[in-house]
């Protein structure tokens, strides 16, 4: 009897802890998180955690802007918007949300200190914010701003009561961090997971998952392993090449589709030597060389990007000619494919005055893009065949963001998400004139500047109607590209991969979130 009873009670627990896991999420996902305050960094990870406790004004999708805190809106004249509020939406802790917790959180976006990527870029157009009443919004803007709710959309909204004196510490102890959304954060622990459980509270339907294990594997083959371990359910930006392995794994599904995010060279433009620039000789070079176009063009002439996304990438991304994929807005046709054109790239050298070249140092983030390390190392030999000799250095996102902000390096690496869809969004924070005063440039790293790019910005910002918007999104790209204001290699595909029995959709760009994964129906 008493062995019965053990094998009873044993049975008992084993189903019991399957239940569990039943219920619990384990997610591994690839890019870093900065912070769990939702407004301190607009970084992909941070935005990936903050989507899963936090909501926005509106709910921002790649296919466009829906109703999420705000039930309806209106604008009453060019630069004035009305937004209906849903009165039945709660605080995480009880409290009622109301139109003030906007004005609070589109003040606190702007100026979060210790912020590397602002979100102030966003709310450049916003002049002022005002609670007509608990559940109406007006929104006054200083021009007129057909991308307003695009802008707004992007800003995770904070309650006044929890972080009208919080600090960013205050966000990652969860001692602030009393979001809208569909799960609560229990605990951020930096550079290895979050722990999230269902907000019993939340507004929209019942969240699938009881907990979430938010756990970030920054290696590739890592993330592999400890999906076909069992150790998560579902992972993120899988390795091309770890891509064929769980094909054939029979307890694998993968999920692809089509991605926004860009990988851009983004040369320095700060004049006078730069210390991972000099002759061949190792001295510094008196004058900066990527300021001359021809340098720039030599540089991408000289990348054969079809080798790249064959052999390193395994054609798991396309190669671009500029920043938009096509079929979307701000995508110019009109604008070829790049040459791989080594001799035209010497030639171009000579005539800028490096006939023998010159030496170049050029910085990656080690810890974030998918084999974007290896992606650089490609570009250093096709680089160094020309007579720009090239060496890599893999940086730890953590140090690289804060010197890539500050201009230092010569050559620096961004993999740009375009959220939103078009090419605005770009405009403002990788293109535009850097100006932190009017949160323009924040991704602008090369600190490049153009001052006809810079009106078509203005201009397409302006904008009400739809095709005359895309026409100056067009023409922007153009510009862009006749300047080499970046060198463009390949556009992501966004690639999950999970469990059999999970399923994998899309909820907004690049971002992984609970929200994103929900159970086969047998």
């Amino acid at each position: 009897m008493k062995t019965h009873a053990r094998t009873l009670l044993l049975a008992a627990l084993l189903a019991a802890s399957a239940a569990a896991s039943a219920q619990t999420l384990r997610i591994g996902f690839a890019d870093p998180v900065s912070s769990a305050d939702p407004q301190l960094n607009n970084h992909a990870g941070d935005r990936s955690l903050a989507l899963q406790i936090y909501d926005s004004i509106v709910d921002r999708r790649d296919s466009g802007d829906y109703p999420m805190l705000a039930q309806s809106w209106k604008r009453l004249d060019d630069k004035t918007w009305e937004f209906a509020l849903n009165p039945n939406i709660k605080w995480q802790d009880g409290q009622p949300f109301t139109a003030d917790d906007l004005v609070f959180s589109f003040e606190r976006a702007r100026k979060v200190p210790g912020s590397v990527a602002s979100y102030a870029g966003r709310l450049r157009t916003v002049e002022q914010v005002i609670a007509k009443d608990p559940h109406t919004l007006i929104i006054k803007t200083n021009v007129p701003a057909p991308g307003l709710l695009t802008d707004i959309g992007a800003i995770y909204v904070v309650s006044r009561h929890a972080g009208a004196n919080a600090t960013t510490e205050d966000y990652n102890s969860a001692k602030a961090a009393i979001g809208t959304g569909p799960y609560k954060l229990v605990s951020y622990q930096p550079g290895d997971r979050s722990e999230l459980v269902r907000n019993d509270l939340y507004w929209g339907a019942k969240p699938a998952w009881e907990k979430v294990d938010y756990r970030y594997i920054n290696n590739g083959a890592a993330r592999t392993a400890a999906l076909l371990a069992g150790d998560v359910d579902v992972i993120d930006k899988v390795s091309p090449s770890d891509l064929a392995k769980l094909k054939q794994s029979p307890n694998v599904a993968i999920y692809a589709y089509p991605g926004l995010r860009n990988l851009l060279i983004q040369p320095s433009f700060r004049p006078g030597p730069n210390e991972f620039i000099t002759d061949n000789d190792g001295k510094p070079l008196p004058q900066n060389p990527l300021t001359d176009v021809r340098v720039r063009r030599a540089l991408s002439l000289a990348i054969n990007r079809k080798a790249i996304v064959d052999r390193i990438m395994q054609g798991t991304v396309t190669g671009s000619n500029q920043d938009m994929p096509p079929k979307t807005i701000g995508y110019n046709p009109d604008i070829k494919d790049i040459p791989y054109d080594p001799e035209g790239a010497r030639k171009l050298l000579a005539e800028a005055g490096f006939p023998q070249g010159f030496k170049l140092t050029v910085h990656v983030p080690n810890d974030r893009y998918p084999l974007a390390p290896e992606t650089m190392q490609a570009v250093a030999q096709f680089w160094t065949r020309i007579g720009v000799k090239t060496n890599v250095e893999a940086v730890p996102w953590s140090i690289y963001s804060g010197r890539a902000n500050k201009n230092d390096y010569a050559v620096s690496v961004l993999a740009w998400g375009n959220g939103t869809g078009e090419l605005g969004y770009a405009l403002v924070n990788v293109f535009a004139t850097v100006n932190p005063a009017k949160g323009l440039g924040n991704s602008n790293w090369g600190h490049y500047s153009n001052p006809e790019l810079d009106k078509a910005m203005v201009a397409s910002g302006e904008e009400f109607d739809d095709a005359k918007r895309a026409e100056i999104l067009r023409h922007a790209a153009r510009i862009l590209s006749d300047d080499v204001g970046v060198i463009p290699l390949y556009h992501y595909q966004n690639i999950w991969a999970a469990r059999k029995g999970l399923k994998v959709e899309p909820y907004v760009s690049d971002r992984t979130s609970a929200q994103m994964v929900t159970r086969v129906q047998p």
